[in-house]
């Protein structure tokens, strides 16, 4: 090992040491023993020898904090003097001593305000964002400066996802016990004698509030583990798959599987033996070490997918090579970023969030409407982020196909204006902003279902639908759908019935809308050979479900009509929109199946299934505001 990998390694094992002592800390309530900040008190460094045991805890969690800010100087040091050349390490290495900078600020803050839930919450976050940043530049050390490799980066993907949810989880257990409900439910794993939570009882009054607002964050915690642990378990599978070509990845992911369900059991155990301090300490020790053992695997993955052979596409084709970039300004860069995202996607997408926020406002009678703009602003930018990462991932895992379609050969990746690890660096990148964006302006329900829909959106459909089912739309079409329901949880940190009204009917209006698109390229996509619904059943089938999909559409907005007390505008725009949608599908289904024909109205419907849309939301939302 080099001296710049000794001092990385040991600075990871002492963040991991200093969150559990951080954890012992809070588990204690040895947090205000030190009234004063950095020393416990003023004009001394170092405790009486008759200072109680909290007083001597806290004192060497911030000893080790400053010892720990020490070493990161010291890493930076090592990066310029030994790395200077290595972009990779060396501003990772100064982000490090400005996130460690951060993280003291919040320490001083934590105790300023008396170890609020919020400050806690937030202090955790840091520290396991430095934790990851430290292993991040651990693992990159010990690869080759020069990576002329192109192998395939899909197990990244699905190991970078797996982090990023193990990271989310963290938070969720960290806001459980910032809300002091850890105990809300005792007869773990059920709630109430349940796998679906029931309120519990409730003293009349504003009490009612607080207590559904612990049963949700407890439950999304409990839903979220065992989501996580899919992941992971899924991720730990692919791995061992491919076990003899790469051992360390397998070795890594089993590691993280098996520290993860030994998590759940201590979880269990924190709710049996009520939250004794030890299962507390354990269990926030076991989640850092699966955090830092996920990141490993994610970068780990994606380093060797850079020294391996070239890759084959993601549905088995030879990738063409990829060449040297025809971006030549910083402009043309610029633009060829931005056409990974797709806008035009995303500007569709946010048209469904909006409403559904101004919809919310009525669970949170005399929010402010600074707030509610504050909400709107971060929700939309963190949701622009998240969507454009999805969109630049799966760019990189159909380049493949893109270059045979006459639609997307112009793509950037096609195009060769960017290399395929840009591509997927970049949209990994954007994924993760828009998470922690999200999480640090609006709340963590919404970050969750962000970094969900990233993952539904990239694994499930581009990944495992698009090439092996016809009915990858339908099911694929969850992702897009989602948008609704963050703006709900965005407004009121929950999600109800209106909001899983509005995701359906999005649900359900895709694959009319994006069916007809693929009967106007179904040629495209033949050549490609992705199974569409016109590809593999024909045009009279296509048709005909396009029919029965937008009857259902239409039946569902006149069921959240009822359910959500929408009043007259709503109901004439849904009414008039919807005739006229069943028009238009009408009309598609009699062509029969002349192909010039069909397309001719396939383009109609489509183009006009986005203004059906738009003015179905639109309609929520105005019809919201007149009634207030």
């Amino acid at each position: 090992m080099t001296r710049f990998q000794r001092l990385a390694a040991a600075t990871v094992i002492a963040s991991f040491v200093l969150v559990v002592i951080g954890v012992a800390v809070r588990a204690t309530d040895s947090g205000v023993a030190c009234p004063t900040w950095p020393g416990c008190f003023a004009g001394q460094f170092l405790p009486g020898l008759d200072a109680g045991f909290g007083v001597w805890i806290e004192w060497i969690h911030r000893s080790v904090a400053a010892l720990i800010g020490l070493l990161i100087v010291g890493l930076a040091a090592l990066a310029v003097i030994d790395h200077r050349d290595r972009r990779s390490i060396l501003w990772p290495s100064i982000v490090a001593v400005l996130l460690v900078g951060f993280q003291a600020w919040l320490g001083r803050e934590t105790v300023r305000l008396g170890n609020s839930g919020e400050s806690v919450t937030a202090h955790l976050a840091a520290a396991m964002a430095l934790v990851g940043l430290l292993v991040y530049l651990l693992v990159r050390a010990s690869y080759p400066a020069r990576l002329t490799g192109g192998g395939s980066q899909r197990f990244t993907l699905l190991a970078a996802f797996a982090a990023a949810a193990t990271f989310a989880v963290l938070l969720f257990g960290s806001n459980v016990t910032a809300q002091g409900v850890g105990l809300i439910y005792l007869d773990w794993p059920l709630m109430n004698g349940g796998f679906v939570p029931t309120p519990p009882e409730s003293p009349p009054g504003a009490d009612i509030f607080v207590n559904v607002s612990g049963l949700v964050t407890h439950a999304m915690h409990r839903y979220a583990a065992a989501l996580v642990l899919i992941v992971v378990a899924i991720s730990a599978r692919v791995a061992w798959k491919n076990r003899v070509a790469q051992p360390r990845l397998s070795r890594l992911a089993i590691a993280v599987l098996a520290l993860y369900v030994a998590q759940v059991v201590v979880g269990g155990l924190q709710v049996l033996l009520l939250l004794a301090p030890w299962t507390q300490t354990l269990h926030v020790a076991l989640g850092a070490a699966i955090w830092g053992g996920a990141v490993a695997l994610a970068v780990a993955a994606y380093y060797e997918a850079r020294i391996a052979a070239p890759a084959e596409g993601a549905g088995g084709e030879a990738v063409p090579p990829a060449g040297p970039g025809r971006s030549e300004t910083l402009g043309d860069s610029i633009r060829a970023y931005v056409a990974l995202t797709k806008p035009r996607i995303i500007e569709l997408l946010l048209v469904t969030t909006v409403p559904a926020m101004v919809l919310a406002t009525r669970e949170v009678p005399g929010m402010p409407i600074t707030d509610w703009a504050r909400l709107t602003f971060w929700t939309l930018i963190s949701g622009t982020l998240a969507a454009g990462s999805a969109n630049a991932i799966n760019q990189y895992l159909e380049r493949d196909i893109d270059h045979l379609m006459a639609r997307t050969r112009r793509r950037p990746l096609p195009a060769n204006a960017v290399t395929p690890e840009r591509a997927v660096a970049f949209g990994i990148l954007l994924g993760a902003g828009s998470v922690a964006l999200m999480a640090w302006t609006v709340n963590l329900l919404a970050a969750f279902l962000t970094l969900l829909a990233i993952g539904f959106y990239v694994v499930v459909y581009t990944v495992m639908l698009k090439r092996s089912t016809p009915s990858n739309i339908v099911i694929g079409g969850a992702a897009g759908a989602l948008p609704p329901v963050i703006g709900w949880a965005a407004v009121t940190g929950n999600i109800a019935l209106p909001a899983l009204l509005l995701f359906l009917i999005v649900f359900y209006w895709t694959p009319p809308h994006f069916w007809a698109l693929a009967l106007r390229i179904r040629g495209d996509y033949a050549a490609a050979g992705v199974p569409m619904l016109p590809v593999v059943r024909g045009i009279a089938e296509t048709s005909r479900q396009i029919g029965l999909y937008t009857i259902l559409l239409v039946v569902l907005t006149v069921v959240f009509a009822v359910v959500a007390r929408m009043g007259l505008i709503y109901a004439i725009a849904a009414a008039v929109m919807g005739v006229l949608f069943l028009w238009r599908a009408w009309a598609l289904w009699r062509q029969g199946t002349a192909p010039e024909a069909s397309t001719a109205q396939a383009i109609r419907l489509y183009r006009y299934s986005i203004t059906y849309l738009t003015v179905l939301f639109a309609a929520v939302a105005l019809d919201t505001v007149w009634r207030v």
